[in-house]
């Protein structure tokens, strides 16, 4: 075999050893399939343990919904298992632990407690956000919070000290351009060389700060989160395409005349203007969910009569009757992405929120999984596009 040749396999062999196929196990939906379905999972990320667990002196109890243990047996051997810390809404833990050398510190020696303890594989950051734009935003300000763009990589730093080059570290990043406050030219490469692989959050993509209806996780609202991460100088090997295994819906404006401009529409007021607090008018529920009463109606129609966007990549429906906008990822427009971003791009992996949450049909997930399978196989070939466009079958991406 000739030297090139050589090199290739190896390359092709690395690249498809690497590809990452990552899911969140929640405590809202605690649910694994049968081990079929989830034999391809690479690692699995238990959400959440909180943030201010890790600012205590040398904490001696660990509070979690399940175990690493009893995770680990539900999934194929050698997955990894990886404790996600954090989540919407949890930020005080981070911020304490990023405001000095010793909070850093110490709150990276109980990150290694905790995985020593339990025996995870790594850790998953989850602060949602540095330097601002959370939950809190209208009650505490961004600018109070400018200092954490230059922690954030210093926290980050000071975890990968004390777990070593052996121990997994992942990062859940912002999917809107808004949120990225912390992740610039100049972060980037720092947080970079502490992490293992970031999951770009490219859900939640429209939420009731909004006042115009879109795709909450389109495929061209993903792809401009995905060119931000990169063109900021993260390696694409490192970036992971998040898909949700949920709905969406918002309150359009009675008023406006939706009918002729879809996908588009004015909505309703949907969060207070001073705190920031929900009113009522938008929402979200996963597969596993019961759909509220009040929706099934309008949800039920959604079903039936929702149309595929080929401009901006997504599934939605419009009521006219309850004036309700309805936006999720059918498993065709899930197919669809790998070859239009993950392939596009050379990313190294993908992930959902959440596992559970797709019971109990399981339909997202197979959709995702033979995507990530046709995807990893062509990974080793020289026309990975053409391979998955045979798959999905369409020359439309």
């Amino acid at each position: 075999m000739r030297l090139f040749e050589v090199i290739a396999t190896i390359v092709a062999t690395a690249s498809t050893a690497n590809a990452r196929y990552i899911m969140y196990l929640t405590g809202q939906h605690n649910l694994v399939p049968e081990p079929s379905l989830v034999k391809d999972i690479t690692h699995v990320a238990i959400a959440f343990m909180q943030s201010s667990t890790f600012n205590r002196e040398r904490p001696t109890s660990w509070p979690f919904f399940t175990s690493v243990e009893d995770v680990r047996s539900r999934f194929a051997p050698g997955t990894a298992i990886m404790v996600a810390i954090g989540g919407w809404g949890d930020t005080a833990g981070f911020a304490e632990a990023a405001r000095s050398d010793h909070n850093r510190k110490l709150f990276a020696q109980n990150v290694k407690a905790m995985v020593d303890a339990t025996g995870a594989d790594g850790v998953d950051i989850d602060w949602e956000y540095p330097g601002g734009n959370g939950e809190d935003y209208k009650t505490i300000p961004n600018s109070q919070k400018a200092w954490e763009i230059e922690a954030y990589p210093s926290l980050l730093s000071e975890i990968r000290l004390a777990l070593g080059p052996n121990k997994l570290i992942s990062a859940a990043v912002p999917g809107l351009l808004r949120d990225m406050l912390a992740f610039t030219p100049k972060t980037i490469p720092l947080i970079s060389s502490s992490v293992d692989f970031l999951s770009i959050m490219t859900y939640d993509l429209m939420n009731r700060r909004d006042n115009v209806t879109n795709h909450h996780t389109g495929l061209s609202l993903s792809r401009e989160s995905i060119n931000a991460y990169l063109e900021a100088g993260l390696e694409p090997e490192k970036a992971s395409l998040g898909f949700a295994f949920y709905v969406k819906w918002y309150k359009t404006d009675p008023d406006a005349d939706c009918g002729s401009h879809q996908p588009t529409c004015k909505t309703v007021l949907m969060e207070d203007p001073e705190t920031g607090a929900d009113l009522g008018q938008a929402g979200a529920f996963s597969w596993h969910d019961e759909v509220p009463s009040e929706l099934k109606e309008s949800f039920g129609k959604a079903l039936d009569d929702s149309v595929y966007d080929k401009l901006g990549g997504g599934n939605y429906f419009w009521d006219e009757k309850e004036n309700i906008f309805w936006s999720w990822d059918t498993p065709e427009a899930i197919s669809r992405k790998f070859p239009a971003l993950v392939e596009e791009k050379n990313l190294g992996g993908v992930f959902a929120w959440g596992l559970g949450e797709d019971a109990p049909k399981w339909e997202h997930l197979k959709a995702t999984t033979t995507g990530y399978q046709v995807w990893k196989k062509g990974r080793t070939s020289n026309t990975p596009t053409d391979s998955l466009r045979d798959w999905i079958g369409k020359d439309e991406l």
